[in-house]
């Protein structure tokens, strides 16, 4: 390991062969034109190999200068990626959980004290992603996704099957609510990516389901303009159920769809902490059970 170069004078070398230039590369490195030099002189000392050739204000690589970064530039990118791998690898004690932001927000976040107050030596990581039909990547504890639950090299556990619900704010429209199907789909309203026809189907209205309005593929967003009373939406009611019971969002309809893709449990074939998963899954069940109770939806089948 005595024959490394210093760091700095590797790095000062990759920049000025990258860049052409003494100059820039100290721009880049945010140092002077005198460091990077007197750093690329001390690497020349210590292997004995001329790698720049002084052209008058200028320099050129030589064709040793030339090999050598390219080996240079590889060797960097590996510490790079090293160094990244090894910031992002969880903590002994640390919990992963992939989630995609909505369902984590409205309603796992809000249950999340209950488990760590019984497991308070377990620190959770939660990993967001819009990516619901992927299976959790190998460095993950676990997954809750949404889809069919046949995803390889994983095990899948049926969470419960979900609804969608029409709700706005109780302020919305000066609190002047609509009550009818009709008036429901002549409102302002606040797309996520599912269609309305089926709801409107079940509520009986023979009419193309609306497509005007404003559209999102987050539904954290689509239930932020909703609560600012910008309109209406057709919403998942995993993610509503508790500002419902907060008051802070009103269900317009007794009409209901069921949602086409359950909530699965996912659980990598290696875990890293078999117990801390364990305890995990076993209170998510419970905390689905009471949900489904206070809810009014069937357990899953």
């Amino acid at each position: 390991m005595f024959d490394i170069p210093p760091t700095s004078c590797l790095r000062s070398f990759e920049a000025v062969a990258r860049l052409g230039s003494v100059t820039a590369a100290a721009k880049e490195l945010h140092v002077t034109h005198s460091a990077v030099s007197q750093q690329i002189k001390l690497l020349e000392e210590t292997i004995g190999v001329t790698l720049l050739a002084r052209e008058g204000r200028g320099v050129r690589i030589t064709e040793d200068g030339r090999l050598y970064a390219l080996q240079i530039r590889e060797a960097l990118g590996n510490i790079v990626e090293a160094t990244r791998s090894v910031r992002t690898q969880p903590a002994a004690s640390e919990l992963v959980i992939a989630v995609m932001p909505s369902f984590g927000a409205s309603w796992l976040v809000p249950r999340l004290p209950r488990f760590q107050a019984l497991h308070p030596d377990v620190n959770i990581r939660l990993q967001a992603s819009l990516a619901v039909s992927r299976s959790p990547k190998e460095s993950l504890d676990i997954g809750i996704r949404m889809g069919r639950g046949d995803w390889e090299g994983v095990e899948s556990r049926l969470l419960f099957q979900d609804e969608s619900v029409v709700v706005a704010a109780p302020h919305f429209n000066g609190g002047r609510l609509p009550g009818t199907p009709e008036e429901i789909v002549e409102s302002p309203i606040i797309f996520s990516m599912e269609s309305w026809q089926p709801w409107c189907q079940a509520a009986g209205l023979d009419i193309e389901a609306p497509r005007r309005g404003l559209r999102s593929n987050d539904s954290n967003l689509v239930l932020r303009a909703v609560t600012l009373g910008q309109g209406i939406a057709l919403e998942r009611r995993s993610l509503v159920h508790d500002a419902l019971q907060r008051g802070e969002l009103v269900q317009l309809s007794e009409h209901v769809v069921p949602y086409p893709y359950p909530y699965w449990l996912v659980l990598p074939q290696h875990p890293r902490s078999a117990a801390r998963r364990d305890a995990f899954a076993q209170w998510l069940f419970v905390q689905v059970e009471q949900y489904l109770a206070s809810a009014g939806l069937a357990p899953p089948g």
